[in-house]
């Protein structure tokens, strides 16, 4: 039996006691890891600069770079994310279903966690943290597969977080590390002991995923996010926002790749825009009229994700054609619009299929510790168990206990019982 085999028994069995600990146990266990990462600070910055340096050398781009770097700062935000998990509410045990059927036999729906989790996930080390303390808030035990150029990073860090949370009383084989595109390729196999593997990557990855295991896969590719101006915007509320949207930091799946600027603008804020973007070193792209207009390259693909200071900009005649460019276009995980026209703000929010909808603020805010999740392990963009910034509540499921007093079905297929089905209030 393989390494991996080994490993995934393990972590079955782990996550059955995972599901039962008590929510004090949890936090208990959250708060030794914030201890354990700052008492480590030193070692972790330390392996991260020998990642950097071997990024370098192999010339990695540099938005992945920013990605890559695990710095002091960082590690602090890490820290703050999971003090911020350790006040939220226990996802597992909620009831949020109590049916009485008949007279002593009462049915509930209680929240449980999902078992156990395979994650793969870009060059974060910080995506690393978020997923490990999501996963321990909500019960689960949990496969890491982080980039290849952050291995060194991701190897101190599990083992960290593993140590500290097996000494504040969690079950050995909760938290595993993986770390060979071998690892992935066996962990795909283990449909018998992994529940739900969470891609994070291209959209040739994630397809690739789907297409090699049985195993439910839940997740993102890219994130072709666009801002919508509409006409009746507020011109310099929607400057902005634009510019946190597209630069606050460019390198990550909820920033804006494209611009739309509603047709009544091209002449009044849409230079300005440009100028904007200028200044503020970010090159843009065009339609034909853009391109034309501003001697810019004219987009050869608007469903494009560039992870860089360069975005798209496109002249739109009204919010439907923004919401349908979007639809056709985008990714469905996160669109904006800037409008003082309430009545237009219903439309696109109606109308554009994405997780995340937001209007007159930055597509920056679709996060799970900006939504108040604490964190999350992903965007998900498909429309089954979980969508959007994926927190606590995405990695829970549920199951129904009933309990009853001797009842058997016979008396209600024969007629001698009817069931009452009287719902009661949460």
């Amino acid at each position: 039996m393989s390494d991996i085999s080994n490993m995934a028994i393990a972590a079955k069995k782990a996550s059955i006691d995972m599901a039962v600990l008590d929510s004090d146990v949890k936090n208990n266990a959250l708060a030794a890891v914030c201890e354990a990462l700052l008492a480590n600070e030193d070692a972790i910055i330390e392996a991260n600069k020998k990642d950097l340096v071997n990024a370098e050398a192999e010339d990695l781009a540099v938005p992945l770079l920013k990605r890559l770097k695990y710095d002091s700062h960082k590690l602090n935000d890490s820290v703050t994310g999971i003090r911020s998990l350790i006040g939220l509410e226990d996802p597992v045990g909620k009831v949020n279903l109590h049916t009485t059927l008949d007279d002593g036999l009462e049915l509930y729906r209680i929240t449980c966690p999902i078992g156990v989790i395979g994650v793969i996930f870009e060059s974060r080390p910080d995506a690393l943290v978020q997923i490990a303390s999501l996963c321990l808030k909500s019960g689960n035990a949990v496969f890491l597969k982080g980039g290849s150029e952050a291995a060194n990073t991701n190897r101190i860090l599990a083992d960290v977080i593993s140590t500290a949370g097996i000494s504040a009383g969690l079950p050995e084989g909760w938290l595993n590390l993986l770390e060979s595109r071998e690892d992935v390729n066996g962990m795909l196999s283990l449909d018998k002991y992994i529940d739900l593997i969470i891609p994070r990557g291209s959209n040739q990855f994630v397809q690739y995923i789907m297409k090699n295991t049985q195993i439910p896969v839940m997740g993102h590719a890219d994130g072709v996010c666009h801002t919508f101006i509409d006409r009746d915007c507020n011109p310099d509320l929607a400057l902005k926002v634009v510019l946190d949207a597209k630069t606050q930091y460019v390198s990550v799946c909820n920033a804006t790749e494209t611009i739309l600027v509603d047709e009544p603008l091209k002449d009044t804020l849409l230079p300005k825009l440009l100028d904007m973007l200028k200044d503020n070193g970010v090159e843009f792209f065009g339609d034909d009229y853009v391109s034309s207009t501003y001697g810019c390259e004219a987009v050869s693909d608007w469903h494009h994700e560039y992870l860089d200071m360069k975005v798209s900009v496109k002249i739109v005649d009204g919010v439907l054609e923004a919401c349908d460019h979007i639809n056709e276009y985008g990714s469905g995980h996160t669109d904006a619009i800037i409008t003082a026209n309430e009545a237009s703000a219903e439309i696109f929010m109606g109308r554009v299929d994405s997780g995340s909808v937001l209007v007159n603020c930055s597509t920056r805010f679709a996060d799970g510790f900006r939504y108040g999740f604490g964190a999350e392990v992903g965007i998900s963009t498909s429309k089954l168990h979980a969508r959007g910034p994926v927190g606590l509540e995405g990695l829970v499921s549920y199951k129904y206990k009933l309990i009853g007093s001797g009842n058997i079905v016979g008396d209600y297929a024969s007629g001698n019982k009817t069931f009452k089905h009287l719902r009661h209030d949460i």
